[in-house]
């Protein structure tokens, strides 16, 4: 008996790519915001399933990398892209993945793991403010400034009364970078215990992927419901349309990369850059 073969997708009009560009920010996050009431594996962007998505995400990539090249090119433009989660959601893969292709010499990814005690010695945001973008350059924090209203809180490293003023901190710190040039996105991927318990074992189940897994995450997980307030508290205080909040179902790695795609899309094309102008007398150029 024969093997069956897998059809290659059918090719994918431009019109659907348009249309999950513009459905992607159905996803921004609600003033009401109820993260048990989100669905973690609902694709509401994208009816078209899971291997034209696939193939969406390649296109959107090649789009965003174009993007990525004009706005290093232009040198006018800042962007940072923050990602939030609980732990397996997926914040490096979709750095792999949304990323691919783009100019490692544009793009900066900065992780904020445990302070240091230099860190520490100072106040919260000390570490974070030398990482935002420069001009032509889009940054991405792996966790940011946000885990000192996260771990903190759940942790009570601190007193409430010191954790709660953080959120008009961070909200004003924002509202600099944003007055001074940097446009901000913000996403949340939005896991399930389910999905996160699968993944957990995935890990301890494969030896090559035991480098990923620490005892330490079956600790955090207990905190569940705690991370879970804590999640929904810090996007409903520092959502603005300046720096807005995305939350992304991320139990489907297909359909989390491409609704980030899109709503990255959105955001640079909306900025209409332009090439440089081209030095004067190129058309006299002769290349012997």
């Amino acid at each position: 008996m024969s093997t069956p073969t897998t059809e290659p997708p059918a090719d994918l009009p431009e019109e659907a790519l348009h249309d999950l560009v513009e459905a992607a920010q159905a996803h921004r996050a609600p003033a009401a915001l109820d993260l048990e009431q989100l669905d973690t594996r609902g694709t509401p962007a994208w009816p078209h399933g899971k291997a034209l998505g696939k193939v969406a995400v390649g296109r959107l990539n090649e789009r965003l990398e174009a993007l990525q090249e004009k706005m290093y090119a232009e040198g006018e433009r800042r962007l940072l892209v923050v990602l939030q989660a609980t732990d397996t959601a997926g914040k490096d893969s979709t750095i792999r993945h949304v990323f691919d292709g783009t100019n490692p010499q544009g793009v900066k990814v900065a992780s904020f793991k445990r302070p240091t005690e230099a860190e520490l010695a100072r106040d919260y945001l000390w570490r974070v403010h030398a990482h935002v973008p420069a001009d032509g350059q889009i940054t991405i924090f792996n966790r940011s400034h946000y885990e000192d209203v996260l771990v903190v809180r759940v942790h009570d490293l601190v007193p409430q009364a010191r954790w709660s003023r953080r959120y008009g901190h961070i909200a004003d710190f924002e509202r600099l970078l944003a007055d001074e040039g940097t446009h901000i996105i913000k996403i949340f991927l939005h896991l399930s215990k389910g999905e996160q318990a699968e993944r957990l074992q995935e890990r301890l189940d494969d030896p090559e992927k035991h480098w990923k897994f620490s005892i330490g995450d079956l600790a955090e997980r207990k905190r569940w419901v705690d991370y879970q307030a804590a999640f929904t508290e810090m996007i409903r205080r520092t959502d603005a349309d300046h720096a807005p909040w995305f939350v992304v179902p991320a139990d489907r790695k297909w359909y989390r990369n491409l609704v980030i795609s899109g709503i990255l899309i959105h955001e640079m094309e909306s900025w209409e850059m332009e090439w440089p102008e081209a030095e004067e007398g190129l058309e006299d150029v002769v290349i012997e």
